[in-house]
């Protein structure tokens, strides 16, 4: 969840480094070719394509976000719900069936650090009184499932499997335990409550501007059409600690602050 991308690369700045759910890509990896109709699909549902990439599954936008033939495929009806001058927003569907219990399990894979992370995430959310509930299970299928691999690609330290298709969350996300190389609870359940968060509908805060987060130059995700909705109370500055930023400094814990209580408040 975080572009999740990292600007470690870039020694000259390293001690001011960014992680995220995608680190930067090995530039001598060649991208597999896209076909225009996805491209066009891409771009219908208000995805920008310049770090589009063909994975298992689908295709990957914005680091982190799987797009699946399903997703691709759907017309979906859509509304950005805006947060000062950056965005927090949902795309395709949302969670329905509210007040809603979903189960959340995590692969034994995972080290005990993990475990207790996940129970922070889910704490977090459930804090918030939400018509949403989380609570996690040891045995059966779990709506989101936390999965574990040793590579999803170049750098990457975790990816969403999507977002909400016919009123139920996406299924849930994936993590690359050595590339997150943290045993910090706190930093591990800001990753993973980011990445609930794109399971039930939210894209980055700072769609609009990666630069706000990620530095460098400044970087459009992508333009959406169907306008934007206000959410009243919420400032007009840019918001520097949302839980949806596209990158997180390593090691920084994001619990929801304001801004984000009343963006969930306001979908669940």
């Amino acid at each position: 969840m975080f572009k999740f991308s990292s600007l470690l690369a870039l020694g000259a700045i390293a001690s001011l480094s960014l992680a995220g759910c995608q680190k930067a890509q090995d530039t001598a990896t060649q991208p597999a070719p896209i076909s225009q109709e996805v491209l066009s699909q891409v771009k219908a549902l208000g995805f920008g394509t310049s770090d589009l990439r063909a994975v298992d599954g689908g295709y990957v936008v914005e680091g982190d976000m799987l797009l699946t033939p399903a997703i691709l495929a759907s017309a979906p009806d859509y509304k950005m719900l805006r947060v000062g001058a950056d965005e927090q927003y949902r795309t395709t569907n949302l969670v329905t069936g509210l007040p809603r219990t979903l189960t959340v399990s995590i692969s034994s894979q995972f080290n005990s650090t993990y475990v207790s992370a996940i129970d922070e995430a889910i704490r977090r959310y459930n804090a918030a009184n939400l018509q949403l509930h989380f609570t996690r299970i040891t045995s059966g299928t779990a709506d989101l499932p936390v999965k574990y691999s040793s590579n999803l690609g170049t750098g990457v330290l975790g990816q969403s499997g999507g977002f909400p298709t016919g009123g139920n969350p996406a299924p849930g996300f994936t993590l690359v335990p050595n590339v997150i190389n943290s045993s910090n609870i706190n930093y591990i359940a800001t990753i993973m409550a980011h990445e609930m968060g794109h399971c039930i509908g939210f894209r980055h805060t700072d769609y609009m501007n990666r630069a706000y987060s990620c530095g460098g130059s400044a970087s459009n995700e992508g333009a959406s059409t169907v306008g934007a909705i206000l959410i009243p109370g919420t400032p007009s500055a840019p918001d520097p600690n949302s839980w949806m930023l596209a990158c997180v400094g390593n090691g920084v814990n994001r619990p929801f602050n304001t801004n984000d209580l009343t963006a969930l408040n306001y979908l669940y």
